[in-house]
């Protein structure tokens, strides 16, 4: 990468006023201290920031804190976004940006990023989806709900959808996971839970985790990657537990309800996937035979992070057809 590039994409990390703090950063060092992990905090709410999004936190009934972010777009059905496992909202932030329109609401998973981590919990793709379900019911949003995943995320959505079907508009499904009959890629094929690349124990790992998950992976920063890591290994007990319930946790049969209901449905997948098999996508359309397909070339397994035009382009030409299709049924019944 020449230098001019290589300056052109750090600039997509900072704007104006934030160049001391990103120089801090570039310090190439991949154990976390005080200044890195207050400055990678500093870089995330300026993405936050520039997608409008406000920190929130709800009690769950069980106890619990959720922790959540919010365009407050009250004008505007609601999108639900769920990340998937080992990641948090951040994961949505810079397509948020792209989806002003819509009233964007991206938790943080219990067990993942701000929110709680009791470890105790039942995080199967049932679960989380009645925690969603009370957050939003509680903030009086959830009739008439748009829901969209990545991976884990993913399956969590259809669970969602299928438990409150005539509460969901459409449904997104990103690299979905859940779907576990079309089999594992070959670089999970031989993976345990005491050795396995989709868990945490050093700055090694995150770095080949992050080349394994994205094909083309977007700039971050070498301290800011070490915080990323740290919070992961921090987290990697919690971590297995959760990987153990979500690989046994099919959600083949709960997809059948949203086709028996006719939600409308995207699935778009990135081709060079290595997390969970692009053929998968195939598969959804032939239990939901409603669902656009779409796959993205030279994308991996997080296209929201690696393709963010291109995802948000998708899925809002996706919304636009929802809404000219309703148009169409309100003339045609007058």
């Amino acid at each position: 990468m020449t230098m001019y590039r290589e300056n052109q994409v750090k600039q997509g990390w900072v704007k104006k006023g934030l160049a001391a703090t990103l120089a801090l950063s570039m310090i190439g060092c991949t154990t976390p201290n005080a200044v890195t992990v207050a400055t990678t905090q500093t870089l995330l709410q300026h993405e936050r920031n520039n997608a409008d999004l406000v920190l929130k936190t709800y009690k769950l009934s069980s106890g619990d804190s959720m922790v959540y972010a919010d365009n407050q777009n009250s004008s505007a059905e609601p999108l639900l976004l769920v990340h998937g496992f080992g990641g948090n909202m951040d994961n949505f932030t810079r397509i948020a940006k792209e989806f002003k329109d819509y009233h964007v609401i991206i938790p943080d998973l219990l067990g993942f990023g701000q929110s709680d981590k009791p470890m105790s919990a039942d995080y199967r793709s049932e679960a989380q989806a009645k925690r969603l379900h009370e957050l939003m019911q509680a903030q009086g949003l959830a009739p008439n709900v748009h829901i969209g995943g990545n991976s884990m995320g993913g399956s969590i959505s259809i669970a969602y959808a299928s438990m409150y079907p005539k509460e969901v508009k459409s449904l997104w499904l990103i690299d979905s996971g859940g779907f576990w009959s079309v089999g594992v890629p070959d670089s999970l094929k031989n993976a345990t839970l005491e050795n396995n690349p989709l868990l945490i124990s050093s700055y090694e790992d995150f770095e080949k985790l992050t080349n394994l998950v994205m094909y083309k992976p977007p700039y971050i920063p070498t301290s800011v990657k070490a915080v990323f890591a740290q919070q992961r290994i921090d987290n990697r007990q919690l971590e297995t537990k959760i990987l153990q319930q979500t690989v046994g946790d099919n959600v083949e049969q709960r997809a059948k309800i949203i086709a028996a209901n006719n939600i409308p449905t995207l699935v778009i997948w990135g081709d060079k996937d290595q997390i969970i098999k692009p053929e998968t996508a195939a598969y959804i359309a032939t239990i939901i035979p409603q669902a656009q397909v779409i796959m993205m070339p030279d994308v991996g397994h997080v296209p929201v992070l690696e393709a963010v035009k291109r995802s948000a382009n998708d899925y809002k030409s996706f919304r636009e057809s929802l809404k000219q299709a309703q148009n169409k049924v309100q003339v045609t019944s007058q």
